[in-house]
């Protein structure tokens, strides 16, 4: 085999706790074991097209594991294959892959390190196809890449949405409230889920199980009844009452992900202020589940996954992703890990745990 003499990495999708963790370890192994130069392009793929870049060394990484967000920047909207440019006050896209090979080759890249979700997964795995040395490293705050137990910066979003439901308790017991907080998570329940039942919902409402409003009704009469004057609930941007298209809040068209989801907390609030006439908030906690500082799971995890990246682009597994299986890290086909998504089962024992505790998925 070649010996590796220089990798890129970049970060692509939206931000995530822990991105910078992973380039902190990929820079550190790289360097320090393998003598690779490394270097990183700026804002995802934009920065590959435009040859954007700064060279990666062990100053610029130093004390950067527990800061939030990406020292390299990241974009959701750049794919290279469809890369969108304005010419004459007209806007149209491209395809721009070959610029952005082309860019690798000059700077005498053996490798191509991409950080991210299905979205920029699925770009890297094209990429592939055309010849590049590519490894993949899953990111996502929804817990919603398959082939992989847990994505980085999943922890960190759960911790988030727990404490605020920890907060949001106070006020609604002291007001006889109903709570609603709105969660991430896209197409999967995962966030709703796990922080649902940290934080001692009552009901909590995921993609995976559509929802009546009758039964949720019924589950905060029945905690009236019993003196409970106050109901949390936990929702999911994706979820969706029956016979109800899920909420929309906008559509952005130069997306990879063009549909951007928000609003069902509001939708559920005035079905339950119109049946019942017990007053009603709605929390969305929006992009902090994204920000801050990685939780410590999230710090290790990413690491791990980072040193297992070079580890692979030592070996030469090119066409992989780094993937959580069990307590190893083993390498996945990228083709695998962007299949489908990653769901929560109905029937799954997390969810049948929830259920014995009464708290109610609003189907029954």
């Amino acid at each position: 085999m070649n010996k590796i003499s220089k990798i890129g990495v970049l970060t692509g999708g939206g931000d995530c706790p822990g991105l910078n963790a992973v380039i902190r370890a990929i820079t550190k192994k790289a360097i320090s074991i393998y003598d690779i130069e490394v270097y990183g392009f700026l804002d995802g793929f934009k920065g590959l097209v435009n040859n954007n870049y700064i060279k990666l060394d062990l100053l610029r990484v130093s004390g950067i594991g527990h800061l939030g967000g990406t020292i390299l920047g990241t974009t959701n909207r750049d794919n290279p294959f469809e890369f969108y440019s304005i010419k004459n006050g007209i806007e149209f896209k491209s395809d721009q892959s070959d610029q952005a090979i082309e860019n690798m080759k000059k700077l005498g890249l053996d490798a191509l390190i991409v950080i991210g979700g299905d979205g920029s997964l699925n770009i890297a795995l094209k990429f592939y196809e055309k010849g590049v040395n590519i490894i993949g490293v899953p990111k996502t705050i929804d817990n919603d890449l398959m082939c992989t137990d847990v994505t980085f910066g999943f922890n960190t979003a759960v911790n988030t949405a727990s404490d605020a439901i920890d907060k949001l308790h106070t006020t609604a017991e002291s007001h006889h409230r109903v709570m609603i907080l709105e969660v991430m998570g896209r197409y999967a329940g995962w966030i709703a889920l796990h922080a649902g039942i940290s934080g001692g919902a009552d009901v909590i409402l995921i993609p995976e199980i559509q929802y009546e409003a009758e039964y949720i009704i019924n589950k905060i009469r029945s905690r009236y009844e019993k003196n409970k004057k106050f109901s949390i609930i936990v929702i999911a941007e994706g979820a969706t009452g029956k016979n109800q298209d899920m909420a929309i809040q906008k559509v952005v068209d130069n997306s990879h992900d063009p549909i951007r989801l928000g609003g069902i907390g509001n939708r559920l609030a005035k079905e339950i202020e119109e049946l019942t006439d017990i007053e009603t908030r709605v929390t969305v906690l929006g992009h902090l589940q994204r920000g801050g500082s990685p939780v410590p799971y999230d710090r290790i995890l990413s690491t791990r996954y980072g040193v297992a990246a070079v580890k692979s682009v030592v070996d030469q597994k090119y066409g992989n992703m780094v993937s959580l299986q069990g307590t190893e890290i083993v390498n996945i086909p990228i083709t695998e890990a962007v299949k489908d998504i990653k769901r929560v089962e109905p029937n799954s024992h997390l969810v049948e745990s929830a259920r014995s505790l009464g708290i109610s998925f609003g189907d029954r």
